[in-house]
């Protein structure tokens, strides 16, 4: 009888292990893919670029408008895959 209490409690171990190790192993996973530093620096860098083309004087020619909508385009794609990847 002894001998079934700690099988028991060995099981009992075991499985809470196997539990912790899927939880911490999501929580990694999740991480991983949430965390999209590459594609948080270009949003930033487009949205920083987008400011300093809202402050410029004229529109050069008509570049400068065409120059927003593209930006404006771009930080729209780079949301969307971040969207897409979880994140």
């Amino acid at each position: 009888m002894t001998r079934w209490l700690s099988l028991s409690r060995r099981s009992g171990w075991v499985k809470t292990l196997l539990v912790a190790g899927v939880a911490v192993g999501g929580f990694i996973v999740g991480c991983a893919t949430a965390a999209q530093p590459h594609m948080q620096n270009a949003l930033a860098a487009l949205q920083s670029a987008r400011s300093e083309l809202g402050m410029a004087t004229r529109d050069k020619g008509g570049h400068l408008p065409i120059a927003m909508q593209r930006v404006d385009e771009a930080i729209h794609q780079v949301q969307q895959g971040m969207e897409a990847a979880g994140g």
